[in-house]
């Protein structure tokens, strides 16, 4: 995969953060090299995040996040500092740039909540093309964005803190020997994108080839037909969670079977929490709310299983009388407390620090929270099997 197909959930994330004017978008335009942001000398120009995917040397593919000031008034202004707050849960490197010698007190707020998140951080005083002679802080950084001074030590000082060595996770590469067969259960329906596979397919693929397995995918209606077909028996079948119900009657139990979505939750560290969470599907009762969120804002169809297919599977479930709220991107509600339960899509879209965040947030108020995938594994009944690739989460399930 080439640096520009890098998808943006696999990026690091760099968030631009400050006051009205101190000049967070002239900064983010140095450190690219590009007019990505609109620069003004009117208060409140940036109203709304600008998030742009694009290559960042020495670092390699990222996204930059300009964000509107966090001084902003008004009822609009309060809007639009909750909309910057809201980046923060999704950023791996936070610069914090200061109009000139010293911290307001807004200022002094963000970089609490950024050190509170263990949020990498770099606080940048701009503008000292204007402002001269003030006192230099150890470990802060100095320059000029309008006259490109300093940036490149900033930049170096980004790219330093992007180096962090990350573990060598697989989706599913580590379960399979070479020439292993995994057979990808990929529906074909309204809700698929044209003349392409939706990202986890795609990831899950890359991540089988790069492991040396073999991959086969297929769509549930010729699933059956293929694995008689096969002369070897395939290691392992991954389903869209969707089609878990049909799939699961099909593959024989000596097969390994899961779901793109249990495996992203593996991936992004949130399957112990989410395979506790879809327990409390059995003692749902009348009236309790839920809570669907998913990552992305994609057209909704008929049939569409977050707000449609989801909320009928857990009524038949629960046989109880349920009252679901639905979110969507960056929108997850800040207080959980009306909430039974939280189901999750798997977060493709999102990054992990983001996901991390959002089951940390959910943990902290006492909320279960679980996903798509295996929230449906469990109302079909075969969660247990579902994970059976994974020890450490089979022992939840005893």
């Amino acid at each position: 995969m080439g640096l520009n197909e890098t998808p943006s959930a696999n990026r690091v994330h760099i968030g631009i953060f400050g006051r009205r004017n101190a000049g967070k978008s002239s900064v983010m335009n140095a450190l690219t090299n590009q007019n990505i942001a609109i620069v003004s000398d009117v208060l409140g120009t940036t109203t709304d995040p600008v998030v742009k995917a694009m290559e960042l040397l020495p670092i390699g593919p990222v996204v930059m996040i300009d964000t509107p000031g966090i001084d902003d008034d008004g009822e609009l202004g309060a809007l639009r500092v909750k909309k910057s707050y809201q980046m923060l849960n999704k950023t791996d490197i936070a610069v914090v740039v200061l109009d000139g010698e010293s911290e307001s007190p807004e200022d002094t707020v963000l970089i609490d909540k950024i050190r509170q998140k263990n949020i990498p951080l770099v606080i940048f005083h701009n503008k000292t093309d204007v402002l001269f002679n003030f006192p230099q802080k150890e470990g802060h950084f100095y320059g000029s964005a309008l006259n490109c001074d300093g940036i490149d030590t900033l930049k170096a000082e980004i790219a330093r803190l992007a180096q962090i060595p990350e573990p060598d996770k697989k989706i599913v590469g580590d379960l399979l020997d070479p020439l292993d067969i995994a057979v990808l259960v990929t529906p074909i329906d309204a809700a698929a994108p044209k003349g392409r596979l939706i990202l986890p397919q795609q990831q899950t693929i890359r991540d089988i080839l790069e492991a040396g397995g073999i991959s086969i995918a297929v769509r549930e209606t010729e699933l059956a037909d293929t694995l008689t077909k096969l002369a070897v028996k395939p290691k392992i079948v991954i389903t869209d969670s969707q089609a878990f119900g049909k799939v699961s009657n099909v593959v024989p139990g000596d097969i390994l079977l899961t779901s793109f979505s249990i495996l992203f939750a593996r991936y992004k560290g949130n399957l112990e929490a989410a395979v506790r969470g879809a327990k409390v599907l059995d003692s749902l009762k009348d009236g309790d709310k839920i809570l669907i969120s998913e990552g992305c804002t994609h057209h909704r169809q008929c049939g569409d299983i977050g707000t449609v297919k989801l909320p009928a599977w857990v009524r038949k479930h629960t046989g109880k009388d349920i009252e679901f709220v639905f979110t969507s991107g960056t929108e997850f509600p800040d207080d959980l407390s009306g909430y039974a339960l939280a189901i999750h899509c798997g977060g493709c879209m999102l990054n992990e620090r983001e996901m991390k965040y959002r089951y940390a947030y959910a943990g902290e108020q006492g909320l279960p929270i679980t996903n798509y995938g295996i929230a449906i594994a469990h109302m079909h009944g075969i969660l247990k099997r579902s994970v059976e690739p994974f020890k450490d989460i089979r022992e939840i399930l005893k």
